[in-house]
């Protein structure tokens, strides 16, 4: 029954509205409007050092759905290009597939690559590609990310060209007030209480990442609701003082 209870929490689905911005308000609202459908700045390129958000936006603008219900697009995860899905998923990984007629790759209305750096030769062509194509369909658009400016990506020097001539923002790692937000804005999604002084334990003594604080409090709320003990301090050393604590 406790596994049942557990099976039943709510996933913190990545979307735009959880992602907290910090420095990088004017970059969210960029991607508001482009997952809302405006077409005014079609090529936005992110990047950052690990936690800056990056992934998170990715997945949240392929999940998210553009007023009247319409996906966007498609995304493809991790260094891979493929196939938008019609539901805004997760694209195919094995390489963008051609259409009907075995010449033309699909052409999702907002394209979502995660991880460009991690692109290898093929999917670096394909890539370029959907930037030809989409340079004569205004309703098109890219959203790419990586974990370095354009300029110094060891990828194709068209491709790298493309990537540069939009948008670029570089994503700000969250101080410790922005991580304290993330960390109270997660557990009202889960619908429990933190005691004051657990958040500003975890930022002084644990990991400052942002993967790592969310994934500790997650684990943290498991272990409190097999327990069917509130989440306080004491509970979270005690928690960290087992094995599965141990591990984050």
């Amino acid at each position: 029954m406790s596994q049942l209870t557990l099976d039943l929490l709510p996933e913190l689905a990545p979307t735009l509205e959880n992602f907290i911005a910090g420095a990088n308000r004017e970059c969210l609202q960029q991607l508001r409007a482009l997952r809302d459908g405006q077409r005014v700045h079609r090529f936005i390129y992110l990047w950052g050092l690990p936690g800056c958000g990056r992934s998170h936006l990715a997945r949240a603008l392929a999940r998210g759905q553009a007023p009247g219900g319409q996906a966007p697009g498609g995304h493809a995860p991790g260094g891979q290009m493929g196939r938008s899905q019609a539901s805004g998923g997760m694209a195919d990984p094995d390489g963008i597939e051609p259409a009907g007629d075995g010449t033309e790759p699909a052409a999702p209305s907002l394209l979502v690559v995660d991880d460009v750096h991690r692109l290898g030769p093929d999917d670096q062509i394909a890539l370029f590609r959907q930037f030809i194509a989409a340079a004569a369909q205004p309703q098109r658009a890219i959203v790419t990310t990586g974990d370095r400016p354009p300029l110094a990506l060891a990828l194709r020097d068209d491709l790298r060209s493309r990537l540069g001539a939009g948008l670029v923002f570089e994503l700000q790692v969250l101080d410790d007030t922005a991580r304290a937000l993330a960390l109270e804005q997660a557990a009202q999604a889960r619908g429990v209480a933190l005691s004051a002084d657990l958040i500003p334990w975890l930022l002084t003594h644990h990991s400052r990442d942002m993967r790592v604080l969310l994934a500790t409090f997650e684990a943290l709320d498991r272990y409190a609701l097999a327990r069917k003990r509130p989440i306080t301090l004491p509970l979270l050393r005690e928690w960290l003082a087992e094995p599965t604590g141990k591990m984050l």
